[in-house]
């Protein structure tokens, strides 16, 4: 009879620093800056109704991400502004940043594009659910 490991008894059998190995793996902070993204915890529970940012806040051809909700909200062009899932469809990994007209999962480096959420770069093969929002007075709310 041979054994496979799961993940489970790997990360119970080698203690933390392998929990915190792989955890790494998954972190948001992709470890830099980029000028057009910013991940912010302002919105924590995503709750309907609840502003995520002013209009003013998120760059036109870029975004910005929200960790509370993990939701990404894009401005691809002046006054276009665009919502999607920030948990991408790869692995689960939440995004980590925006930039150069995507959205970037530092994971597996998939990416998508801030206009419609489509698949820009694999290994992701299916593209960010869109999430709802409503733009009223400058102010951004989940729908």
């Amino acid at each position: 009879m041979t054994f496979s490991p799961t993940r489970r008894t790997v990360l119970i059998a080698t203690g933390g620093a392998a929990a915190a190995t792989l955890a790494a793996g998954c972190d948001d902070d992709d470890g830099g800056s980029s000028s057009t993204s910013t991940t912010t915890d302002r919105s924590t529970t995503g709750a309907a109704g609840e502003e995520l940012a002013k209009t003013s806040e998120i760059p036109v051809g870029g975004g910005k991400i929200f960790a509370g909700p993990k939701v990404v909200v894009t401005q691809p062009t002046e006054g276009d502004f665009k919502a999607f899932s920030a948990v991408c469809t790869h692995q689960g990994c939440t995004v980590s940043t925006v930039a150069d007209g995507t959205i970037n999962c530092a994971c597996h480096k998939s990416e998508f594009r801030i206009s419609d959420g489509s698949v820009a770069a694999g290994p992701a093969t299916e593209p960010l659910p869109q999430e709802q929002i409503t733009v009223t007075g400058g102010s951004i709310t989940l729908a």
